[in-house]
């Protein structure tokens, strides 16, 4: 995400103007997943370009934080990076991109492939060796995201069924933190979103199947989740600009850039 600090500094940038009497027309804030989170930061800067009176402000807190802040109206917009359910379905939503799940390991663990069974049995403590599918005589170490990440809700529904995952899981806060503990402990094995890959780990195909935009938009991938804005009645206002932005075929363009699967 090489533009995401500089979005930030635009918001900063933007707000000090006002705080000096410069001139602000208006305001939003957007609030949620931290999956979500950078992605709409790149959005953000790109909107602040085209609209330099807008301050679009974009904060994380995770799927759950992010959809009660936009229910109650301390967010504009919420972003949730897990399927909406129960009271949530009533709340007015909208799809901005899809992205794949990946699990991954350090680039030094010479394991490439685990099947959905091998994955779940990981997660929920059943399997605790490398050795059990085919790896080195190695201890496990299994790292997870928190309670009320959309990350870990659509990990759980789509991997783990009706199984838990272990508490002995050691519990990160973010994609990235998952992504560094990942990529400096040869043992571990980490799940997080398909446009934060790089080389510091390595992507595991599933079932045989890599996790890559294409295999996910044709389905054969089947570890997606949805990327969703959501707002307690219709947007209106700048709200609503900054919805339509991203929906846009600009906007898109930007989440495809990105790594995201669009419409």
């Amino acid at each position: 995400m090489k533009r995401a600090a500089i979005a930030l500094s635009l918001i900063i940038a933007i707000s000090a103007l006002s705080a000096c009497g410069g001139r602000v027309r208006s305001s939003v804030t957007v609030a949620g997943s931290t999956s979500v989170q950078p992605y709409a930061e790149v959005l953000a800067e790109e909107y602040a370009i085209r609209h330099p009176g807008a301050v679009v402000d974009i904060q994380g807190g995770g799927s759950s934080a992010g959809i009660r802040a936009a229910l109650s109206g301390a967010a504009d917009i919420g972003m949730s990076s897990r399927e909406l359910t129960g009271e949530e379905l009533t709340m007015w939503n909208v799809e901005i991109a899809k992205d794949g799940l990946v699990l991954i390991v350090h680039p030094g663990n010479p394991i490439d492939n685990l099947t959905l069974e091998h994955a779940r049995g990981i997660y929920a403590g059943a399997i605790t060796h490398w050795s059990e599918v085919g790896g080195r005589d190695a201890k496990i170490h299994v790292i997870t995201r928190e309670e009320g990440s959309g990350t870990r809700s659509a990990f759980e529904s789509l991997v783990m069924g009706d199984s838990f995952i272990t508490p002995k899981a050691i519990v990160q806060d973010s994609n990235g933190s998952v992504r560094q503990l990942v990529s400096g402990d040869v043992n571990s094995i980490g799940f997080l979103s398909l446009g934060l890959l790089d080389q510091s780990i390595k992507a595991l195909r599933l079932d045989g199947i890599a996790a890559t935009w294409e295999n996910v938009a044709n389905g054969s991938y089947t570890l997606y989740r949805p990327f969703i804005f959501v707002s307690a009645d219709e947007p209106e206002g700048l709200a609503r600009q900054f919805v339509d932005f991203t929906l846009s075929s600009e906007g898109q363009r930007l989440l495809m850039d990105e790594g995201l699967i669009v419409r």
